[in-house]
């Protein structure tokens, strides 16, 4: 991975204090050039918002909202909280994810927000109790899972018991029974089948099954319009470096197609995009304190683990990776190094699931040395066990845009 040259820069004058070093350095201009570039392909009617469960750090709201996304979808009070504050009216926030409590969705209806998305009846009736108490109606929007999955991608959200909205199968059964909820206003269906998706045919798929539900809804059911169509997000990151970069082109071009098939036209399609927006954004370093080799293997041990960078362990993948080299004196003379070689990095935390790398190449490594990882704009801080054997918290610096 090549470093930019600012990001660099930074991690040598932070070391230069003498103290550990230990931070993400956050550049939001690629995120704002993503916005920019999907903004000006996407068809007519869709709508970008920025999931901020990727990063809720301020500065990628600011430029989420700089950048003129729709909005931002939230899947919490606090998350709604920091948006607002980022200057975002709350008429601009849609709200997904299963498990709202009473308490964040009387402020939802309190605050005007622009749709929450039902993941059962129970929610729905709750929210119809709430705002029946406030004399208000909500917008709303249909939670589907979908009998559909992507057997590629990172993450799924359909096919099989999930958590998620309510079955396909049962639509018939629970619809209905929304529809005559008086203070809500059934808008459409959000249906999200997966997320880290990189074969563009796979999300044109699930973009496909959405809309043959939209027709059966509307053929069933009179004067029912579902006139909001949520996509969820699912444009995948390569974080393995294999030159498989979704081609958010490709998706446009597909769906704006499909919509003249369907005759959608004049309705509102939501894009809530987060790791794809955020992730390039991003990068963690550690630096490097100890390297042994342990029964034919090295191990780096780094001043950052799980605790502060949890993303590579859970997904169990590698992100890239650059080494800084810092020139720092021998602690001892006969001290490991890695030349040219395939080694583990891990963190300070005692367990054994403290994994930042494993069987990763690396051509040159000393302690001292600063591990940088990219793509680690979405789901890393935020993400990670930060409480865990109560080491610092690392810095979060925001380098200045060009």
């Amino acid at each position: 991975m090549q470093l930019p040259r600012q990001v660099e820069a930074t991690i040598r004058a932070r070391a230069e204090s003498g103290k550990t070093l230990n931070c993400y350095i956050y550049d939001a201009q690629p995120m704002r050039n993503k916005i920019a570039a999907l903004s000006g392909m996407m068809p007519a009617g869709v709508e970008i918002f920025y999931a901020m469960k990727a990063n809720p750090h301020t500065a990628f709201l600011q430029a989420a909202y700089e950048s003129g996304v729709e909005g931002i979808e939230i899947a919490s009070l606090g998350e709604a909280k920091k948006a607002v504050e980022a200057g975002f009216s709350a008429d601009r926030l849609i709200y997904t994810g299963p498990g709202k409590s009473p308490e964040e969705l009387q402020w939802c209806v309190q605050h005007g927000i622009r749709t929450v998305h039902i993941e059962s009846l129970t929610e729905a009736h709750r929210l119809q109790k709430i705002c029946h108490e406030h004399g208000k109606s909500q917008d709303v929007l249909l939670r589907i899972n979908a009998d559909f999955d992507i057997h590629e991608a990172q993450t799924t959200f359909s096919g099989g018991s999930k958590k998620f909205g309510v079955d396909e199968e049962k639509l018939d059964e629970v619809l209905p029974q929304i529809l005559a909820l008086e203070h809500l206003n059934f808008r459409g269906l959000h249906v999200y089948a997966a997320s880290g998706v990189l074969n563009v045919d796979d999300l044109l798929k699930n973009c496909e099954l959405v809309f043959k539900l939209t027709q059966k809804i509307e053929s069933n059911y009179a004067n029912v319009i579902c006139d909001i169509i949520d996509f969820g997000g699912g444009f995948g990151v390569d974080y393995l470096e294999e030159g498989r970069d979704f081609n958010p082109q490709a998706w446009a071009d597909g769906l704006k197609s499909m919509i003249a098939e369907y005759g959608f036209e004049g309705r509102h399609f939501v894009l809530e995009l987060g790791r794809y927006l955020a992730a390039d954004s991003g990068f963690f370093c550690t630096e490097i304190l100890d390297i042994k080799e342990s029964r034919g293997k090295k191990q780096v041990i780094c001043a950052g683990g799980i605790n502060h960078f949890r993303r590579p362990a859970a997904l169990g993948i590698n992100h890239p990776m650059s080494i800084v080299w810092m020139d720092q004196p021998r602690v001892y003379s006969h001290q490991e190094k890695v030349r040219c070689e395939k080694v583990y990095f891990g963190g300070p935390l005692c367990t054994g699931a403290d994994k930042l790398a494993n069987d990763i190449y690396i051509k040159a490594a000393d302690i001292g040395d600063i591990a940088v990882f990219g793509l680690a704009g979405a789901y890393g801080l935020s993400m990670s066990n930060q409480e865990f054997l109560s080491h610092a918290r690392p810095d979060e610096i925001v380098l200045e845009s060009d």
